[in-house]
Order: C-alpha cells, then sequence, then structure tokens
C-alpha cells in the first residue's frame, strides 16, 4: 500500500512552526536555490508516523545526510548519543554560532554528534551564511 502525500495543512503548519528555516541547520529556504522537505525525524522505517510532531522541515542536505538516522558518534567522547530532535531539544541548548555566525558548534554531545552526522558546516552552507550576514540577513 502506498503512502498517502502529507495534507497540505500539516505541511503548512510545519513549515510555518519552523519560520520557513531547516530546524537542524538554521538555513533560510527563501534564500536556498533547493526546496525544502518535510522529514520524519523518527523514521518511517523505524515506526514513525505523519504526525506534527514527527516531522521537521528541513533543507535538503541535512535530511539528505541523516537520511533514517536517530543516532550518531560524538566525535569528543566517541559515545553513540541521539540526533538533535526539534519536537523536545531547544537548539541553543545543543548548538552555538562561531564569532562570524556562520559555523554552527555543538555544545552538547547531542549537538556535536548533530553537527558531524548533517554536516551542518557544508562548504555551501557555511558561504551563504557569510554572505547573508554581511547583509544583515542571518541569523535569521
Amino acid at each position: 500500500m502506498a503512502d498517502r502525500p502529507l495534507p497540505q495543512s500539516i505541511r503548512q503548519f510545519v513549515i510555518n512552526r519552523a519560520n520557513g528555516c531547516c530546524e537542524y541547520c538554521v538555513s533560510q529556504e527563501k534564500f536556498s536555490p533547493d526546496p525544502f522537505s518535510i522529514e520524519h525525524i523518527l523514521p518511517k522505517s523505524k515506526g514513525g508516523t505523519n504526525i506534527a510532531e514527527n516531522l521537521a522541515f528541513s533543507c535538503q542536505g541535512c535530511n539528505g545526510h541523516k537520511h533514517t538516522a536517530t543516532q550518531a558518534i560524538d566525535p569528543i567522547n566517541g559515545d553513540r548519543t541521539s540526533l538533535f530532535n526539534p519536537r523536545i531539544h531547544q537548539w541553543p541548548e545543543h548548538f552555538a554560532w562561531d564569532q562570524n555566525c556562520s559555523v554552527v558548534l555543538g555544545k552538547t554531545a547531542i549537538g556535536r554528534a548533530t553537527v558531524e552526522r548533517l554536516r551542518l558546516n557544508r562548504p555551501g552552507v557555511v558561504n551563504l551564511r557569510r554572505v547573508l550576514r554581511q547583509l544583515d540577513r542571518h541569523p535569521p
């Protein structure tokens, strides 16, 4: 049985809740050359559902690197830890910006593992953040 597409009302709710930004790397959809998607925090292959509490607004880079992962290795202590979950975690508790607001820094094991697994500091994203910062458009 094929999955039904998400209703437009749920899609719009998720986008609005995220203020049009990727809930992982904070990229702004309006400045992205690629469309964003609604991703399952707990993948459907692991029992996740289409309820709003399991959905996040995500850029293609973060969505692709996360894929079906829910855990990753903290590069500092080597322990396996949960990835950042925008429904239960607060971004400022786990991440910070560097002094130029172009690089995401992991403050906790969850933050560090997420930075690495989702590659939150991909070169194109960092460059876009630098340009948007000069235009006073980043962070959003």
